[in-house]
């Protein structure tokens, strides 16, 4: 394929988007997962074409506990937004899904008013690669939604660890989702999830376990009370609602707003944006660096040698560290 080839194929790609068209929007999402050079060559310039067009969505991370109801609970918001006259776009950061091969098509039978949608659009992770290099590829694909008129983009945290802290970095609100009568109703803090919370909503509150739920959001309260706020502007809330009855979803967004109007006013909401764009420049550097240390055979080879090294107490890490960074060229 020629450049001038590739260059009316970005054009019209880029032009579809702005329109809106779902089926170019999935195909360009395609070309940014894949893992090709060229590929990537004009996925970079096709994000390039349409980043005056992004950046204007809500971005919404959503992370929760097993049985927290994530699934449920976008479902059930993100039809409540749809019918609010906005347009959604759900993505999933699942960095294990080279493991169990993801979780989505499990996600879409849970989220079934969502998945009907014309209003909506939902899209798994790439199927496989590290944390950075997925959430690299998340971020342009938000891009690629807010271009095509996604007003509000949701990322869903279907791993665990640092996948957490990494959709956090992308998003603008990060609401964590907990469950009443699991055990230990403290078990969040045990991962350090809720340092990095906006808010937190204890979901399935109705019939028998309301109460549970508010006993729950009580002790969260008060934990959050023993934490320093990541904003001087913005307190967490914790709060009770149910994502099978819908009671207290629109609370949830409700909160998002209140938090996008507080940090706008006082200018963090653009800082926010501003450090998260570096961070992501740095990200995928050192994605790019690790890249080719996995793809290049002789330098693949030599890092296998000097791991041995390493591991039977011949050589410092220093040292191993020095040596591989010869490799790439770096002083």
């Amino acid at each position: 394929m020629s450049r001038d080839k590739i260059a009316i194929d970005i054009d019209a790609t880029a032009r579809g988007i702005r329109a809106g068209e779902r089926a170019v929007l999935a195909r360009a999402i395609t070309l940014v997962e894949s893992t090709r050079a060229d590929h990537r060559a004009a996925a970079h310039a096709l994000v390039q074409d349409l980043l005056p067009a992004a950046g204007n969505a809500v971005r919404l991370g959503i992370t929760g506990a097993p049985g927290a109801g994530k699934s449920t609970t976008i479902d059930a918001l993100g039809s409540y937004l749809t019918g609010e006259g906005r347009k959604v776009a759900v993505l999933a950061v699942d960095p294990s899904s080279s493991r169990t091969g993801g979780s989505i098509l499990g996600d879409k039978t849970r989220m079934a008013r969502l998945s009907m949608d014309p209003h909506a659009f939902i899209r798994p992770s790439p199927s496989s690669g590290t944390l950075g290099g997925v959430a690299a590829k998340t971020r342009e694909t938000m891009l690629l939604c807010e271009a095509a008129g996604y007003d509000v983009v949701i990322v869903e945290t279907v791993g665990v660890g640092q996948s957490e802290t990494a959709v956090a970095d992308m998003t603008d609100f990060f609401l964590v989702l907990m469950v009443a009568g699991a055990g230990d109703e403290l078990q969040g803090l045990k991962k350090g999830i809720v340092e990095l919370a906006d808010m937190i909503a204890v979901n399935k509150a109705d019939g028998d376990n309301v109460e549970r739920a508010k006993i729950a959001a009580g002790e969260y309260r008060a934990a959050l009370n023993i934490l320093k706020p990541q904003s001087e502007h913005w307190s967490p809330p914790v709060s009770t609602y149910s994502a099978l009855t819908g009671s207290g979803v629109p609370d949830l967004w409700r909160a998002v707003e209140r938090h996008r109007a507080a940090l706008t006013q006082s200018g963090e909401h653009a800082a926010r944006r501003s450090a998260q764009q570096i961070k992501w420049m740095w990200t995928m550097l050192e994605d790019r660096l690790m890249a080719r240390l996995r793809s290049d055979p002789a330098i693949r080879g030599e890092v296998r040698k000097l791991e041995g090294a390493v591991a039977a107490g011949r050589l410092t890490p220093t040292l191993a560290v020095e040596q591989i960074a010869r490799m790439l060229g770096l002083p």
